[in-house]
């Protein structure tokens, strides 16, 4: 049965570590719920959900929006029960790049790290973007203030200012954190779903909501816009690996991580298919939905049903959301940086393998974790195509990074040894279902969304994800084969030259 405690015992979670080369240097004050809080809370379906659903609306309409949702909900399931058989056997702040590692050498955890690590900086400048622009259709309701481009970018500095001070002060305040926003969504998707259907508008029928197609895209094949249109859940379930970075930080971490992983998706799953069906039971008027004033077509549906306060109101739950997502991404994406710099792979690694003697936290990778983000998402200044080609890597970054150590460990046979949490004879089977999905889904994100194709409309998915290999390749053959030492450890000079920085 899936999910069962193998029977070797579970070890001191230190011990663990030194088995692994590691020498445990972070505060470990997080229990199951706060391993699984992280995961769920960048997940954050009232923030991909709800940043996606105008695109959903264009891309197949309300049936590919909830069909899809169902479909690649179940594979990102079958994807997280196997990676979390691999992270119980390897529960360290690497996650995917030290499994990768291990299971199938150097080269491997160099470029599963380099992916996994740009990836997790594409995702912080997505979400704290989008959360700047939710922002700002709320001052435009507040204020009758439109945002421009320069205030967007202001206010997405402020909320990665915000997330950086946030994360400094140590993992208990960030396990607080978590731990509220994973009522504030369910509550959230409660509130909002409660208002829209209690609200004395019309609805439309459950026939519109589970068979409507509707396809502005410009592409013809119905087929080819489903597959295009399942992207609305393939973006949204991303980010669940933010269980495997703070294990080193999680108490019994080789069976609370691998919980952490599959209960944020199916918590996730189920939370997000009730929220998709709520909204688009509330739809008034699907064009002025997709042309909203407001540059955010959930906030139409607001409006309409509930007028502008009640909209403020709900407007406002979903931003709280959004930081508390883009909070728990710069968390995840601070100890991916810590883990991968103790293996020596980023420049001026010395720096950010550093760790607080106060807080037990990787000060200097938090702040790495929030300036980068903000550096990518410049040209959204000049050019929204080139920011959509930076944040595209989120994705096609990430969600191969999942595949990797699961089809390593698949390739490695009966070598392979499960950690207390493993999925038995069911891990063949299910792993080689979720590798097949992780190879068809990065051809997805890949594609063309619309037509015709312009400089705008253009999908650089690709581009970025062959940008993101080849610059695996380049910093390997330069400086990689080189310096690169998975569990290298700290020469005593080298540590006093980290806390004179500290």
């Amino acid at each position: 049965m899936p999910g069962r405690t193998a029977a070797p015992s579970l070890a001191n979670d230190d011990a663990v570590l030194a088995q692994l080369g590691i020498r445990a240097e972070l505060s470990r004050k997080m229990g199951v719920f706060g391993n699984f809080a992280i995961s769920f809370s960048v997940i954050c379906i009232l923030a991909g959900g709800m940043s996606l659903f105008g695109f959903g609306l264009s891309h197949g309409g309300p049936v590919v929006m909830l069909g899809s949702w169902i479909v690649i909900g179940f594979m990102t399931l079958l994807v997280g029960l196997s990676l979390a058989d691999v992270v119980s056997a390897y529960p360290t702040s690497g996650g995917p790049y030290f499994m990768a590692d291990k299971l199938g050498g150097p080269r491997w955890g160099w470029t599963t790290g380099w992916l996994n690590f740009l990836g997790l900086l594409g995702a912080i400048a997505g979400i704290d973007y989008g959360a700047a622009t939710f922002i700002g259709a709320f001052v435009q309701l507040q204020w009758s203030v439109a945002p421009t481009g320069g205030m967007t970018m202001g206010i997405f500095g402020g909320i990665l200012l915000l997330h950086g001070l946030l994360n400094v002060c140590g993992v208990r305040l960030v396990t607080v954190l978590n731990s509220i926003s994973v009522w504030w969504q369910l509550l959230g998707v409660a509130i909002i779903v409660g208002a829209l259907t209690l609200a004395p508008a019309k609805h439309q029928s459950a026939q519109f909501v589970f068979t409507h197609f509707h396809n502005d895209s410009g592409i013809a094949n119905p087929l080819y816009v489903c597959l295009i249109g399942s992207l609305l859940a393939g973006y949204t379930f991303c980010g669940y690996d933010a269980s495997s970075h703070v294990a080193e930080e999680t108490t019994k971490a080789q069976t609370s991580a691998p919980r952490g992983i599959v209960h944020a998706i199916t918590v996730s799953w189920i939370a997000g298919f009730i929220l998709l069906a709520g909204m688009l039971f509330a739809i008034q008027d699907y064009t002025a939905t997709q042309n909203s004033a407001t540059g955010v077509p959930p906030a139409q549906i607001f409006i309409d049903v509930l007028g502008a306060g009640g909209a403020k109101a709900l407007l406002a739950i979903v931003i709280v959301a959004m930081l508390f997502c883009g909070n728990a991404e710069v968390a995840a994406a601070s100890r991916m940086i810590y883990a991968f710099s103790r293996s020596r792979a980023l420049p001026r690694w010395q720096i950010w393998r550093s760790v607080s003697t106060r807080t037990k936290t990787p000060v200097p990778a938090v702040w790495l974790a929030v300036v980068l983000p903000f550096l990518l998402a410049l040209p959204a200044l000049w050019s929204p195509a080139a920011y959509g080609a930076i944040t595209a890597i989120n994705a096609v970054g990430m969600i191969p990074t999942y595949g990797i150590p699961v089809f390593l460990a698949l390739r490695k046979g009966e070598h392979y040894i499960s950690g207390p949490w493993t999925l038995g004879r069911w891990r063949r089977p299910i792993g080689y279902v979720a590798v097949v999905y992780v190879v068809v889904i990065t051809v997805v994100f890949c594609l063309p969304q619309s037509a015709p194709i312009t400089a705008e409309s253009f999908n650089y998915a690709g581009i970025t994800l062959a940008i993101a290999v080849l610059l695996a390749w380049l910093t390997w053959i330069t400086r990689g084969r080189r310096d690169y030492q998975l569990t290298g450890h700290t020469t005593a000079a080298e540590q006093a030259s980290m806390d004179e920085v500290v």
